[in-house]
């Protein structure tokens, strides 16, 4: 009779080996593919001691062996050892969840052997040899056989991992909202060192008479409004990022001294920002600093975007002590409060005798001589541009909403987008299309938000559908304020490199590999940079 029974027994025991060994390798697969595109798209600048260091380990890599191909080949040691290590994971945590405090101590140890060795691996190129696998597989080998014969039931197994599974999926969910809510915030600080910059420009604007002597004589030069000059404008409340932009176009022009620069800021930096040219000089440029503050005509009655802007509603949206939290962080950012960030649409009411400009955003370092934009034919269109859509999602429906049928009946969602920071615009033509009638007319039909989200671009896509000339694309290239893997060739041959995206070059944020094309413009000599740096 007991022979029968452990007969019996043996079959069904095998039949639940058979299904633990199967969701074993099941999750095996799944985790050491994790593992692998984890390793494989990494881009956490903290995993990586130094671009210096990176470079020599991956040429090393290349030279002996490819960690990856290497993990993932059938033949290799280190795919076992990985495999042993996760599914040995596995059953510590089953063991904790049994209490077996002893099983899951021997476990951990043997996982910590294991990744030391594959560790070794992944640093010096070196395959794992059959001498230094065989221990730790065996030893791995049997501590999962125990634990297999100790927690064999393959259900209470399955639950186990379940709920272990959607518990790091949760906080991987959580941590991934935080980490973004973190970065908006560090995006959003104003580092201490341009606090320190902006409070001692001040402080000679103030105490210096001259200076603001010297301010209003420049104010009515014949040069700010001579066309045969080249005009750049601006608007920014960013002194140093100002300063870059003003820096590295008269660097790289042929003949700085035919280049006016029109800035306007707030009444808050206006002070430091007229400070700080006057004080510098830019090889010959002429510069004019205006304040925002003092355009009596952007009011309430002709500004669509003025009475958003000082609707209660919205500045709740950003500033009230309740939010929605299924808004995203960045939709927050309140530069969109800002109506220096509007400005752009009314560049032909604030410089009425200009013909052509040229409009930069505070985040771009030019890096070649763009007067040759002056002489481009626009083919009768108001705005040149680069286009951004070679990429599919950078299309009209990506930025507005066509279930609206004022907006699906009018533009085609397939449209192809383009980018604002660096733009050509021919400002006669932009008058006789009354491209600023059409900005007002969308910011009233979009009074409730459901046009489009927040910002400049989708407004400027419909006000400029069908009057924008594509540029080609080495005048502006996009993408160094988020993007770690943009070709050094795009780079280097762009006239304009532009820092769009959260991971501004003025903080710590900033991509360590494209700062160095930011830095190249701050004069570090001057005593104030010094002093800010140092306090």
């Amino acid at each position: 009779m007991r022979r029968r029974a452990a007969e019996f027994r043996r079959p069904v025991r095998r039949r639940v080996s058979y299904w633990i060994w199967l969701f074993i390798v099941l999750f095996s697969i799944l985790a050491l593919s994790f593992f692998i595109l984890q390793n494989r798209h990494s881009n956490d600048p903290d995993d990586f001691p130094s671009l210096e260091h990176n470079a020599r380990v991956e040429h090393f890599a290349r030279e002996s062996l490819n960690f990856t191909e290497e993990i993932t080949s059938v033949k290799s040691f280190s795919r076992q050892l990985a495999e042993q290590m996760t599914l040995a994971k596995a059953y510590v945590v089953i063991a904790k969840e049994h209490n077996n405090l002893h099983l899951a101590w021997q476990l951990s140890k043997k996982i910590r052997g294991c990744q030391l060795l594959l560790s070794k691996t992944a640093m010096t190129g070196e395959p794992v040899t059959q001498e230094e696998a065989e221990p730790i597989i065996k030893g791995l080998s049997a501590l999962i056989f125990k634990a297999q014969d100790i927690h064999y039931d393959i259900a209470t197994t399955i639950v186990t991992m379940k709920s272990h599974i959607q518990a790091l999926e949760e906080r991987a969910n959580a941590a991934t909202v935080q980490s973004t809510v973190f970065g908006q915030v560090a995006a959003e600080a104003l580092p201490k060192s341009l606090h320190c910059l902006i409070v001692k420009l001040m402080t000679d604007w103030l105490k210096k008479p001259s200076l603001q002597e010297l301010s209003y004589e420049r104010k009515n030069s014949l040069r700010l409004v001579d066309n045969n000059l080249y005009h750049f404008c601006l608007f920014s409340d960013n002194v140093l990022a100002t300063s870059v932009v003003v820096n590295s176009t008269v660097s790289s022009a042929d003949h700085p001294k035919q280049l006016v620069f029109h800035i306007v800021t707030d009444g808050v930096n206006y002070g430091a920002m007229q400070a700080w040219f006057l004080s510098n000089d830019f090889k010959g440029a002429t510069i004019e600093v205006q304040n925002i503050d003092e355009f009596r005509w952007l009011n309430e009655s002709y500004s669509p975007i003025v009475k958003q802007l000082l609707n209660p509603d919205s500045r709740a949206f950003y500033f009230g002590v309740y939010q929605d939290v299924s808004v995203q962080p960045k939709m927050r950012n309140p530069k969109y409060l800002s109506l220096l960030n509007h400005l752009r649409f009314y560049i032909p009411e604030i410089y009425p005798q200009l013909e052509k400009v040229v409009f930069l955003d505070d985040d771009v370092v030019v890096q070649k001589d763009l007067t040759p934009l002056f002489s481009l034919d626009l083919h009768g269109n108001v705005n040149g541009a680069v286009e951004t859509c070679l990429e599919a999602f950078h299309r009209y429906y990506k930025y507005l909403n066509f279930s609206n049928p004022i907006i699906s009946s009018k533009f085609d969602p397939q449209a192809c987008a383009w980018a604002f920071g660096m733009n050509i615009f021919d400002l006669v033509a932009w008058r006789k299309a009354n491209v600023t009638g059409r900005y007002h007319y969308w910011q009233e039909q979009n009074a409730d938000g459901t046009l489009w989200r927040l910002g400049t671009l989708p407004p400027a896509l419909l006000c400029f559908y069908g009057l924008t000339e594509p540029l080609d694309r080495r005048w502006h290239a996009l993408g160094l304020g988020y993007d770690l893997n943009i070709d050094n060739r795009l780079i280097e041959s762009a006239a304009v490199v532009h820092f769009n995206g959260n991971m501004k070059p003025w903080l710590k944020l900033a991509i360590a590999r494209y700062k160095p094309l930011w830095d190249r413009y701050i004069n570090q000599s001057h005593p104030y940079l010094q002093d800010c740096v140092t306090s």
